[in-house]
């Protein structure tokens, strides 16, 4: 998944976020939370045994990053009125824009959604904000993320409600 990750953040980020602003953000902000991996809420895109893409939902209460985000936080979301948070959305940049990630996202608020969890929430990449915005996500607000060197990573936190 890191090489997926690295791949999809120098072809489709490049647009959005400068060179700076992707090699800090690499591996801490845009990088695998293993605890995820652990949870099973990890999910895999794969096209003839090749990775194309990747998408989590979780159960934790980190709203974003790698398991090198400072101030990681693995304690467990209550369903009952908690948010599940949508997380780690990389796609290879060959398999873009064909439907892979609005896949990867709607298994993921299906299980989440069977999790008992009625809302999701997210921290979207500039990048990313199309296709949440597409699948009726709405932008809370703005923020910004600060990086190492003094770097900051502009974002978009966004929510869903996924009761019918």
């Amino acid at each position: 998944m890191e090489a997926l990750i690295a791949v999809s953040v120098a072809g489709l980020q490049k647009e959005d976020y400068t060179e700076e602003q992707r090699a800090a953000a690499l591996g801490v902000i845009f990088g695998v939370d293993n605890q995820l991996v652990r949870d099973g809420t990890y999910l895999l895109a794969e096209v003839d045994g090749t990775l194309v893409g990747c998408g989590a939902w979780s159960q934790r209460n980190n709203r974003f990053g790698s398991d090198h985000v400072p101030g990681k936080d693995d304690g467990r979301l209550d369903p009952s009125k908690d948010a599940a948070r949508i997380r780690g959305f990389f796609i290879h940049p060959a398999w873009s824009r064909k439907g892979i990630g609005s896949a990867v996202l709607r298994e993921c608020e299906a299980r989440a959604l069977a999790a008992g969890f009625s809302r999701t929430e997210l921290t979207a990449t500039l990048t990313g904000v199309a296709l949440y915005l597409a699948h009726g996500y709405t932008i809370e607000s703005q923020e910004e993320i600060p990086l190492q060197g003094g770097v900051m990573l502009p974002v978009t936190p966004m929510s869903k409600n996924l009761s019918v």
